[in-house]
């Protein structure tokens, strides 16, 4: 038998990962790996079992990537959330060379294929997750604006914080006092 490659909509974080696993599980279906966005299967699973799959994907607000440009929208999701909310080190990353280096794509066309399906450009995609993750820093409270700043790879706490006001409408300081998380779940993007 042949594995074979599953791309999973809205598969953006660990607990994400566990609910996939225990949806094959329970359909009894064998993975070798599990990921952000994707499965592989130990081999090519039948009608039914797709049928059944998408049913039980669907109630947990996954969706069965079927084409190959859905597939590839959702692996530069997969790619930029990784990067963002997942790497140890500061963000250092060009990330139309990172992308076209990973997906073996130009840049262009990713970026034309993201506008045209999801409404906004692969750079704002990205800043709304620079800015939900420095969210998630500062209601945390462990650095300070300065190591947020470079941590997400901004120039200034300046820069960082007119782009923060620019997304969400108040500074970083007013969103600390809030003292609540307001930030999306990875789950929602």
């Amino acid at each position: 038998m042949k594995n074979k490659t599953i791309h999973i909509k809205n598969m953006v974080c660990p607990r994400c990962i566990e609910t996939v696993e225990e949806i094959f599980d329970r359909l009894e279906l064998e993975t070798s790996s599990i990921t952000l966005g994707e499965v592989i299967t130990q081999q090519e699973i039948s009608k039914d079992q797709k049928e059944k799959l998408t049913k039980k994907l669907s109630e947990r607000g996954f969706e069965l990537l079927e084409d190959n440009k859905s597939k590839l929208i959702g692996k530069i999701k997969t790619l930029v959330i990784n990067s963002i909310h997942y790497s140890k080190e500061p963000i250092y990353i060009n990330f139309s060379n990172y992308l076209s280096d990973q997906l073996h794509h130009d840049y262009s066309y990713l970026s034309r294929l993201f506008s045209s399906v999801e409404g906004i450009t692969i750079e704002k995609f990205v800043l709304s997750q620079k800015i939900e993750k420095v969210k998630e820093l500062i209601f945390y409270d462990e650095l300070s604006l300065l190591e947020i700043a470079f941590q997400m790879d901004y120039s200034s706490v300046a820069y960082l914080s007119s782009q923060f006001k620019k997304e969400t409408g108040m500074t970083p300081t007013q969103f600390k006092k809030l003292k609540k998380p307001g930030h999306n779940h990875l789950d929602s993007f």
